[in-house]
């Protein structure tokens, strides 16, 4: 089991962050990425659906013969999670409850969480963060224009810091102390959304505390990799092209092989 792969999947390129931090935290360890390109995104759709998705996922990537699922997907971590753990017979991980912690431990009072509309909409950050800080006040809001200016590469256009603007305006009001990425894609727009809400508002994202998350549970289940130079499998549920070209940016690295599978 030691050697076999740790699945990690999304509904499309965001995920790649996270896997960025694996990648990096664990070296020797090697990963089998899926992007469900074909079906994203996952953010507008039902729980029931992302439920769905989430499990063929899932299944595909359990068939790869892994020791470890990361749901590197903010959507399917706030709906799917039980379901996924219930049904598999392996460790998953989701990027909500690493993230939450990180922003609590980071000693945040006024909290605020940005995502797509399902991870808003489920109310998924707030149970977590007032579950580990009763204290603590949470406001959220839903941004998705985020999700395709990172794609677009639009980092630090114009028009990116005008939308942040628009979107963080009623949070700043707020006076929050600590903002939440709640979704993978936002931390390729750090720079636009930290001129936009100042120096001093702590900016969580979840990726990082993610992978040490994971390695924290290889170690204790005692499933860490050998040395050795780890590799990466890449897979997606429609043509690659886009997803290669755009991933690059989000894994900083480059995508030389993607494969397309079908999972429905």
């Amino acid at each position: 089991m030691k050697q076999h792969a740790i699945g990690i999947f999304d509904s499309g390129v965001g995920g790649l962050t996270v896997c960025h931090e694996l990648i990096r935290r664990l070296p020797n360890e090697r990963f089998i990425y899926l992007g469900d390109t074909a079906r994203v995104p996952y953010g507008t759709k039902s729980p029931a659906t992302v439920t769905q998705y989430a499990l063929e996922a899932a299944t595909f990537l359990q068939g790869q013969g892994i020791k470890l699922l990361v749901v590197a997907c903010n959507t399917a971590s706030a709906v799917a999670l039980p379901e996924l753990r219930e049904k598999l017979k392996l460790p998953v991980i989701g990027v909500l409850e690493p993230g939450a912690r990180a922003a609590v431990a980071g000693g945040g009072c006024r909290i605020g969480v940005v995502g797509t509309e399902g991870t808003i909409n489920s109310g998924s950050y707030e149970r977590s963060l007032r579950s580990l800080a009763p204290e603590a006040t949470v406001f959220s809001a839903a941004c998705p224009l985020f999700v395709p200016l990172a794609e677009e590469g639009w980092a630090e256009h114009p028009v990116t810091r005008d939308v942040a603007g628009e979107y963080l305006a009623p949070l700043l009001r707020k006076k929050i102390d600590t903002l939440v990425f709640g979704c993978t894609h936002y931390p390729l727009l750090r720079k636009a959304i930290r001129s936009t809400v100042g120096p001093d508002i702590e900016l969580v994202d979840s990726a990082a505390s993610t992978a040490t998350e994971v390695a924290d549970l290889l170690y204790s289940e005692g499933l860490m990799a050998g040395e050795g130079e780890g590799e990466q499998q890449f897979f997606v549920t429609d043509v690659p092209t886009r997803f290669r070209r755009i991933g690059s940016s989000f894994l900083g690295a480059e995508l030389h092989v993607v494969t397309q599978v079908h999972i429905g």
